[in-house]
């Protein structure tokens, strides 16, 4: 089982002048420190608008600055908001291409939707819509990414002319893809796209195996691939902050953890937001016994049971703990996701006021003392896997259809500079088509910018 660290750039009021900025600094440190000590991805999501809960609104940025701190370890752009009103689909597979391209083929790409109204109704997406815009979103970026020239679109939501998309990734076909899933439809949805599920719910390993063979059995059964290659992988995401006692860990990492929980729900579930005004850690202060993130319930439970489980329930009131404890504790609670077949576990411990130094503290333990075991199994787990599904694949793959790549218009397609298509479109002569190249060949030479001032 593999092991990433994922960010949303959680930033709780209130702010100081340079706090957008520590927090990107302190970010790539923690990177850095991950990739040497084994960890095998870093997941970073695109959000718009979610002031407090995610200041992450370019990460390709930031992963190509991480790119350049780290040696090992994959770049999850995780996720990329896919309709075409967040993103053009040109645009995605320009970016994707060139993370790919700078980290030396360590780029995977995830994909979603949104389903927060600060997100969809800031960028007028109908939620009605959202997903046929992932898909058409989706397939006509990954044709961009693998067709030279990509042969041009015309769908419901994308209008496209050929075009050869430049660069191309360093991966072949392309990296591989991932969609951010909440709900089991969509864990369905990622089985039958033939990608990787991207689980951002907070759920325990024993409902996690549902999940997982749900997954490969629609894989085998019903999967059509969206892309060019299938990556069958399911990945599940868990809090996290590990130190020497269980108190240390729970006073470091459940308040953090929490306000993730609560954050997440604000925007998405039961709040109301006022941008520039609403003070969602002072919301989360006051109403989060009552909306379910109690750190005293997981303070109280910890008392009754070292077994980690995703949320707690004490008295009635319930929090969210995850993998928060010692290297023991957590070590048997990822056993527990190794048995029912997840692939890849992924930690959120940069979530509300959780302190950069306790974070770095909290990777550093884990990954002396409780990754090197799962990293030694994982080379013949993830081996055995690819040689068992590796018949699934080719009848998966064999399923992809002809027609999801259309040849060019015609043989001869070409566009032509601008003002070649205005003297097209005015009849132009022979004459004009020569005092055209004349001028070409004057601007080659740094001269006729008597002709660019005229066309503006």
């Amino acid at each position: 089982m593999k092991f990433g660290i994922f960010y949303e750039h959680q930033l709780p009021r209130p702010w100081a002048e340079g706090s957008e900025y520590q927090l990107i600094q302190d970010a790539l440190e923690q990177c850095e420190l991950a990739d040497s000590l084994g960890f095998d991805y870093v997941w970073e999501v695109e959000h718009h608008f979610l002031e407090e809960y995610s200041h992450s609104s370019a990460p390709e940025v930031f992963l190509a600055a991480a790119s350049q701190r780290t040696k090992n370890m994959r770049l999850g752009h995780g996720i990329v908001q896919t309709p075409p009103p967040f993103n053009h689909p040109a645009r995605i597979a320009e970016r994707i291409s060139m993370l790919d391209l700078v980290s030396g083929g360590r780029a995977d790409f995830g994909t979603g939707e949104s389903s927060s109204e600060a997100e969809l109704g800031g960028f007028m997406i109908d939620p009605m819509h959202k997903r046929e815009m992932w898909e058409e979103g989706l397939r006509v970026a990954l044709r961009c990414m693998t067709e030279d020239p990509f042969t041009g679109h015309s769908g419901d939501f994308v209008t496209m002319p050929p075009r050869n998309v430049v660069p191309k990734p360093m991966q072949k076909p392309h990296p591989p893809v991932w969609v951010a899933c909440s709900r089991r439809d969509t864990i369905r949805l990622a089985a039958q796209k033939a990608i990787g599920a991207l689980s951002f719910a907070f759920i325990n390993p024993e409902d996690a195996k549902l999940w997982v063979d749900e997954y490969y059995a629609l894989l085998e059964r019903e999967a059509v691939p969206i892309g060019d290659a299938v990556n069958a992988e399911m990945a599940c995401v868990t809090t996290f902050m590990c130190a020497p006692d269980e108190q240390t860990a729970i006073e470091r990492g459940t308040e953090g953890g929490n306000f993730f929980g609560y954050s997440l729900a604000h925007y998405y579930v039961f709040g109301r937001h006022q941008p520039g005004v609403t003070d969602v850690w002072a919301q989360f202060l006051a109403q989060r016994d009552a909306e379910g993130f109690s750190v005293d319930a997981v303070k109280a439970a910890a008392q009754n049971s070292d077994r980690l489980g995703a949320k707690v329930v004490e008295e009635g009131t319930a929090g969210i703990r995850g993998a928060v404890g010692t290297p023991d504790q957590i070590r048997e609670y990822l056993l527990r996701f190794e048995e029912c077949g997840v692939d890849q576990v992924i930690f959120v411990s940069q979530a509300g006021k959780n302190k950069h130094e306790d974070i770095m503290e909290s990777l550093e333990l884990f990954g002396k003392e409780v990754l090197p075991e799962f990293k030694e199994r994982d080379e013949k787990r993830s081996a055995d896997k690819a040689r068992r599904l590796e018949p699934i694949v080719d009848k998966v793959m064999a399923r992809k259809p002809a027609e999801d790549h259309p040849p060019l218009p015609a043989d001869d397609y070409s566009f032509p500079a601008m003002p070649v298509a205005m003297a097209d479109r005015a009849g132009g002569n022979d004459q004009f088509y020569e005092f055209l190249e004349n001028i070409g060949s004057k601007l080659a030479r740094g001269e006729g910018q008597e002709f660019l001032d005229a066309l503006g």
